[in-house]
């Protein structure tokens, strides 16, 4: 196989490993102030995550970094096109990080709250703009070849003879990644997120939280099977011309479908390993609508930027195999170990009366 088509399947496996494994971090975020009737509850939930959030986290910056080493002309034209939104979705990762970590350090009711509001705020950013930035990928991007020199666009029938001295740029500015296609595809990505926050709050917590996750997940999963269907279907029909993906679009189907049956019968284990399947066939989806491109153009086929274009030499990606073929099994193995450490379930029995944390400076003026 060729290693540039290696590397883009194997930066479409680290989307997955990172949608599945910090899918249910931000969906469990985005119900931190909704879902819990106490502060114990609150605290379970966190506990919940906190072993594995920030290892989650690990799967974008090596997704982000593959793309870097082995697409450079890739990740210039994304991280420039989708500046703003990154921006964002950066911004509010660094809030999540502050609050997770910061929130237990003061043990006042109000410092809590305000964390967790942002909490909210970094769960629930991340987990819409992530679908929005997919689906632009899919739906294809207001791309042109551009010139250096002159920043004029190329011709279409030139772009193979210029490509030395132009460049792939986005031309259609911010909005233009905004539309209807798009933002159901934030809305479909925030849905699974909290279909997969529910599940894994089933499986991971217990007493009345626990009953309420599992309420709740049955009607989530139901609605994120319904706005998938319609954003898949939408995006298979308008915008994808590989026949390939029906493959992992009727197995995304076949495992939303299974999803709410599994949920209905009370399997959650399977449900929740249903959900992340669908992630996964979802992402799959996505990367085989875009191929033999990396970034579609909306404007002109020719001014899309393909694989071939945009890949390092073969000697980078030649290092970078045998780098990856050493070091992705141990944090396999390393992710797989620590899962099984936190396999059970924690409830409020095992949460102690009084939070940790400093007295806030109010009660010490007080005392």
């Amino acid at each position: 196989m060729d290693l540039s088509i290696l590397w883009f399947l194997l930066i479409a496996v680290l989307w997955i490993g990172y949608l599945v494994l910090e899918g249910f971090d931000f969906g469990v975020g985005m119900l931190i102030r909704s879902l819990p009737k106490s502060e114990k509850e609150r605290r379970v939930m966190l506990n919940a995550i906190g072993p594995h959030w920030d290892g989650n986290e690990v799967w974008l910056l090596t997704a982000g970094g593959a793309t870097f080493a082995a697409f450079p002309e890739w990740y210039a034209t994304m991280f420039s096109g989708f500046y703003l939104a990154l921006f964002v979705i950066l911004v509010a990762l660094i809030v999540r990080i502050c609050a997770l970590e910061w929130r237990g350090k003061i043990s006042d009711e109000k410092w809590r709250q305000r964390w967790d509001y942002a909490h909210v705020f970094g769960a629930w950013v991340p987990a819409v703009l992530w679908g929005v930035a997919f689906a632009n990928l899919v739906q294809g991007m207001a791309i042109e070849v551009v010139d250096r020199a002159s920043q004029t666009a190329v011709a279409p029938a030139e772009v193979a003879a210029s490509m030395g001295t132009a460049s792939h740029q986005l031309t259609g500015g911010f909005f233009s990644l905004l539309t209807p296609f798009t933002l159901l595809g934030g809305v479909v990505t925030a849905a699974l997120c909290l279909t997969n926050g529910l599940l894994f709050l089933a499986l991971k917590t217990d007493g009345d939280l626990r009953a309420r996750a599992e309420k709740l997940a049955l009607p989530f999963a139901l609605g994120t099977t319904v706005v998938a269907a319609v954003f898949v279907l939408w995006g298979q029909f308008a915008y994808s011309g590989n026949a390939f993906g029906w493959i992992p679009l009727i197995i995304a189907a076949l495992c939303l479908v299974g999803v709410v049956l599994t949920t209905r019968m009370r399997r959650y284990g399977i449900g929740f390993t249903l959900n992340a399947v669908a992630i996964a066939a979802a992402v799959a989806w996505v990367f085989m609508s875009m191929y033999p491109a990396v970034m579609k153009s909306s404007i002109d086929p020719a001014y899309s930027l393909t694989i071939e274009q945009a890949s390092s030499t073969p000697y980078t990606l030649g290092v970078m195999s045998i780098v990856a073929l050493t070091l992705v099994p141990i944090v396999l193995a390393y992710t797989v170990w620590s899962y099984w450490v936190f396999r059970k379930r924690i409830s409020t029995k095992q949460i102690p009366e009084q939070p940790a944390g400093l007295p806030s400076a109010f009660d010490e003026v007080n005392a």
